[in-house]
């Protein structure tokens, strides 16, 4: 089971998703627990890493947790998302690892690793 936190910013019918580099499908930015990290460290480490953009703490609040068979993963590994709302400040822009942040609607499903169609299912459709 691979364990990851993720932000799920949802705007109108569009959510918040990226692209690492050398990788096709996209995905909530997030990412994994580093040893002693809450749900919400690892939240702002990660979008502070990935997208260059403060988490507000303060305003997060839990939108459900997902589970699914892991993207590029042998059968039978999966990974457990837990999903936060939250608002932000700066202006949200690739960093690091990621090569192209997009905002997706439903119909961009495909694009989207399975984890993140249950996701969509949920909060698009």
């Amino acid at each position: 089971m691979i364990d990851k936190v993720a932000w799920l910013r949802i705007e109108g019918d569009r959510v918040l998703c990226a692209r690492s580099h050398g990788k096709t499908v996209f995905y909530l930015p997030g990412g994994k627990r580093e040893p002693g990290e809450s749900d919400l460290d690892t939240l702002v480490r990660e979008i502070r890493e990935e997208l260059a953009v403060d988490i507000a703490a303060e305003t997060a609040r839990p939108m459900g947790v997902f589970t699914a068979q892991a993207d590029r993963q042998r059968e039978g590994v999966l990974v457990r998302m837990s999903c936060y709302a939250a608002e932000y400040s700066g202006e949200i822009a690739a960093s690091n690892e990621i090569a192209e942040v997009a905002w997706l609607t439903y119909a961009d499903r495909e694009r989207v690793a399975p984890v993140d169609k249950l996701i969509f299912d949920e909060f698009l459709r």
